[in-house]
């Protein structure tokens, strides 16, 4: 073979650029390759909750009903895709109907009257679930100043305001009235109507008296007080024989209205009452996500809510858990367990 090289001129080097760059793509490629697989694999982050919620409330100028205006306004921050929608109702016990039954999702009520709703086996009653202890509510007996009325057992023969008919209220009303020996309809003019209705009845004398079960202070109590004079009636003597109707009456206790609760009522003095815990209810259909947001922001603004709705300044997160006589649904323990020292 004839080398047509010339002499002594070396070949030409090979270029070696093309390796390297070769090498840096497939390098590239797979990274990418792998990127994508890792991203396939990993779990799915789960999306925060989102939608219209539905809140069962109670009587416009009712303690819930305002607490559930204050919690809603705090949602835009906490849950900004949540919508919560406030609904009104009599109270505690229509409360537990619409959430067991699934009309609204999440709503206020009182131990008493879940212990009631769940002992008497309502509709969707092993379906209730709790989030939260809140505050407690402590029932007041208001009559004007001048009135003879020195406990519950003088209130034989007057008209007396004792809430809605579905409200948490009459039923601790019924109960009350019961233990001071007036149980009979005839004992008494019984009046079914609420918080909004009740202070301007008896300002305008059409009651002689009226029960309020709500959290301290209440600004329906509050106004009355601005323009008219009244009275806070003591129900301690009452609780011995309340006590004796268990138990139907195990969640209630004794308690004391500090002299600040209502100051130019009280004028310094306490009164002795009783006092039931509320309760933050859902059903176990409720989506643990939102669940867990929902009790989280109820704790997270206690103080803010607190400033305007006074009760809600009790809630706290060491007794938030004992929710009796309602278990805790799972996202609120999933909460619970998260913030857990």
């Amino acid at each position: 073979m004839i080398d047509l090289r010339r002499p002594g001129r070396s070949a030409p080097p090979v270029p070696r650029t093309r390796r390297p760059r070769r090498a840096l793509w497939v390098c590239a490629v797979g990274a990418v390759v792998l990127g994508v697989v890792g991203w396939l694999l990993l779990p799915a982050r789960e999306a925060g909750p989102s939608g219209t919620v539905t809140f069962a409330t109670g009587v416009r100028t009712g303690v819930y009903e305002k607490y559930g205006k204050l919690l809603r306004d705090r949602l835009d921050k906490d849950l900004p895709d949540v919508d919560l929608r406030l609904v009104h109702t009599q109270g505690s016990v229509q409360n537990l109907e619409s959430v067991a039954t699934g009309d609204t999702e999440f709503t206020v009520a009182a131990a008493d009257a879940v212990a009631t709703y769940r002992d008497e086996e309502r509709p969707g009653a092993e379906r209730l679930r709790a989030c939260a202890r809140l505050y407690d509510d402590y029932m007041q007996l208001v009559v004007p100043a001048d009135s003879k009325v020195e406990s519950a057992k003088d209130l034989g023969g007057l008209r007396v305001g004792v809430g809605e008919e579905r409200s948490g209220v009459n039923l601790v009303a019924g109960r009350l009235l019961r233990a001071a020996g007036l149980a009979g309809e005839e004992d008494l003019t019984r009046v079914h109507t609420g918080i909004d209705r009740m202070p301007g009845l008896l300002a305008a004398g059409e009651l002689d008296a009226f029960f309020w079960s709500g959290g301290l202070p209440t600004d329906a109590v509050r106004r009355l007080a601005d323009r008219t004079d009244i009275r806070l009636v003591q129900l301690g003597d009452l609780v011995p024989r309340l006590h004796q109707q268990e138990p139907e009456t195990r969640h209630y206790r004794s308690a004391v209205m500090p002299p600040d609760a209502y100051p130019e009522v009280q004028q310094g003095e306490s009164v002795k009452t009783v006092a039931i815990a509320n309760l933050l209810v859902t059903t176990d259909r409720s989506d643990q996500s939102l669940t867990e947001g929902l009790t989280h922001a109820v704790l997270r603004n206690r103080d803010e809510i607190g400033k305007q709705v006074h009760a809600a300044q009790k809630v706290d997160l060491r007794t938030a858990i004992y929710t009796d006589p309602l278990p805790l649904h799972e996202g609120a323990q999933r909460y619970y367990r998260s913030v857990k020292p």
